[in-house]
């Protein structure tokens, strides 16, 4: 995964091989498949690129359907399917060696002046008070936090807590809750399409962990876990290179399925809900990795 802005920049910077088709790159990684996050934020740059400029995403559906290879490309197919006087409608498939891998529906919408109300901003101490979730995770499964650096290096996330026995967050009504501090870790291009992407890519780093907190499991160690389908909503600009405050919940896991919504706010804003159903499948025999 990309361990720098300037790799996650290129990695949204699609070639246009003709009309509606668009080419991505693919990261320099050790994981055996490619990030979610990384897919939904190359569609949505795909059908962002297809909309009039000021026109923006408000709502996007992603379905997973093959896990992609990360020595290939993948092509983004646009299409066109609706443009109304106030909303456009985009369709993307995203194939890779011929299969269809990914399906993305986005609505798009000019802005218009309406009623306003939103959840207020929950308590969470600073990003500064904090710890990275690199050390984190290291801590979970005994691999350095160098490792999880080298993948995750473009984003920044720093870990507030979450609501296992004896963890930062006490939530009754809430068994598995988490939160984070999110942002991109570098400056970005004042390019809105830009930040959306990379918000949606953000957006998939952690959601489906708060599945497994009540359980004592890690995902990708002791579970395998994998994103099924992945929906977002904006509700407000926002920029993703400054910190934001991610707010998750899982209301239900049963049948090796999880689900998880979370809510990111920025300057005390909701700016965006997120919402995903994943595999957290127990890997019984499995044990963590030590390096």
């Amino acid at each position: 995964m990309p361990e720098s802005v300037d790799e996650l920049l290129t990695l949204l910077d699609l070639e246009e091989i003709e009309v509606g088709l668009f080419r991505a790159r693919q990261p320099r990684t050790s994981l055996q498949r490619v990030f979610g996050g990384q897919v939904l934020a190359q569609a949505l740059t795909a059908a962002s690129r297809t909309v009039p400029p000021e026109r923006s995403v408000h709502s996007l559906h992603g379905y997973f359907l093959v896990a992609g290879r990360t020595d290939q490309p993948i092509v983004y197919d646009v299409e066109p399917v609706r443009d109304g006087g106030s909303f456009s409608s985009r369709r993307v498939v995203a194939r890779q060696d011929g299969q269809v891998m990914f399906y993305l529906s986005a609505s798009f919408h000019v802005h218009e002046e309406g009623y306003e109300h939103a959840d207020p901003e929950p308590d969470a101490p600073a990003p500064e008070d904090s710890p990275p979730l690199t050390d984190v995770l290291a801590g979970l499964t005994g691999r350095s936090a160098a490792g999880w650096a080298h993948e995750w290096g473009a984003i920044d996330v720093r870990y507030v807590g979450d609501s296992r026995p004896g963890g930062a967050i006490e939530d009754p009504d809430h068994p598995a809750r988490a939160r984070a501090w999110v942002r991109v870790a570098g400056e970005l291009p004042d390019n809105p399409v830009l930040h959306q992407a990379a918000l949606a890519y953000t957006s998939d780093l952690t959601l489906i962990g708060v599945s497994v907190v009540p359980h004592g499991v890690v995902v990708g160690y002791t579970v395998q876990a994998a994103s099924l389908d992945h929906a977002m909503w904006f509700h407000r600009p926002f920029r993703a290179d400054r910190w934001l405050l991610y707010d998750q919940v899982s209301p239900s896991a049963s049948g090796a399925l999880g689900l998880s919504t979370g809510r990111l706010f920025q300057d005390g804003r909701l700016v965006a809900t997120v919402a995903q159903e994943g595999l957290i499948r127990p890997l019984r025999d499995r044990k963590p990795q030590t390096s």
